[in-house]
């Protein structure tokens, strides 16, 4: 009877040890003083910052969802891995927390040492710039689960916030000022209808040139999610902010009312911002409502923020590109747009 191993089986081990060898480096250079173990351990250590008086942790995970699409048949894979970071930081940014580390997920079919090592120098690139330490991971081998050339990625973060400084939402009230802040694109939300639309609608390729957006569908498509917290986080400590919005799955109509209190609505002014052209692109393509782009896209708005009114001058001059989105009213939660496009 004939041996069999493991590599037979799909799974090579070689390649796992490689792709260990390869990452080692890009994590350590995100390790901050905070960080008391290294990569091989079987868990990551981390210690809390002595200085803070009640801490309070704040977690969250998530994917990019089906841009991943994209990354298969563009062959770029870095961004993915900042895109990963960016949204989660963003997604505890919200609460007001900063973050204190990063661990990534990889599975795929058929591991590629090159492919896992640009996903997770793009890991290590966002982590770093966000200072955040890649504490740890894991990859995956999974013959016969993942086509060839596919894999999936997830990201786990633990950020930390003073419990006195918490942005739950709970201050804001009539009267209050909403702030946009601009994305970088469709960030990691939407691609399932955008691919329908571009693949399926509009049958362009991936390497095509639209003049509308002035570059290809791909590099359109596949810009990094972009990260608020540099922005952010030095406004933080002043207590301005009573709430804000990461738009994500379901764009402004559904996730503006998340950080909304019983009783108020965030009124939207659509007159407030210009739609950048590849949402239009998109609309215009797919012959999509108005109202399915708002729960679909982002529209252009990556972050939403509720100010006092007497604090949104100020904000908006320490925020150069955010500006004026709207408000909120006393009503049942939800969002009212104004000023609509029809």
């Amino acid at each position: 009877m004939a041996r069999i191993d493991y590599k037979q089986s799909g799974v090579n081990i070689d390649a796992g040890n490689e792709v260990v060898r390869r990452i080692k480096s890009l994590a350590r250079s995100t390790y901050t003083p905070n960080v008391l173990s290294g990569i091989g351990s079987f868990g990551g250590l981390f210690r809390m910052d002595p200085s803070l008086t009640e801490p309070v942790l704040v977690a969250s995970a998530d994917g990019v969802g089906t841009k991943l699409k994209l990354a298969f048949m563009t062959g770029v894979h870095d961004t993915i891995g900042a895109d990963l970071v960016n949204h989660c930081v963003n997604d505890i940014l919200v609460q007001g927390a900063s973050p204190m580390f990063f661990l990534d997920y990889l599975a795929t079919g058929r591991l590629s040492p090159d492919v896992a090592e640009q996903i997770v120098k793009g890991v290590a690139r966002a982590c770093g710039e966000n200072g955040c330490a890649l504490l740890g991971g894991e990859t995956a081998e999974m013959p016969g689960f993942y086509t060839d050339g596919e894999y999936d990625v997830a990201g786990f973060i633990v950020g930390v916030v003073e419990r006195a400084r918490v942005i739950d939402g709970s201050r804001i009230t009539a009267g209050d000022v909403l702030l946009g802040m601009p994305s970088t694109g469709l960030h990691t939300n939407g691609y399932s209808l955008a691919r329908k639309i571009v693949f399926d609608a509009l049958k362009v390729d991936v390497s095509a040139h639209v003049a509308e957006l002035g570059t290809t569908v791909g590099d359109a498509l596949m810009r990094t999610h972009r990260s608020y917290l540099r922005d952010v986080q030095p406004l933080l400590a002043a207590g301005r902010f009573k709430g804000m919005a990461h738009i994500t799955g379901g764009g402004l109509t559904e996730n503006t009312p998340r950080m909304l209190p019983e009783g108020t609505v965030a009124v939207i002014d659509r007159r407030s911002w210009t739609v950048p052209p590849l949402f239009n692109w998109l609309q215009h393509g797919g012959g999509i409502a108005e109202a399915e782009m708002l729960r679909a896209f982002n529209m252009g708005v990556g972050l939403v923020i509720a100010v006092a009114e007497a604090d949104a001058a100020a904000v908006l001059r320490a925020i150069p590109d955010a500006w004026s989105l709207g408000h909120i009213a006393a009503g049942e939660r939800g969002v009212e747009y104004v000023g609509g496009r029809g």
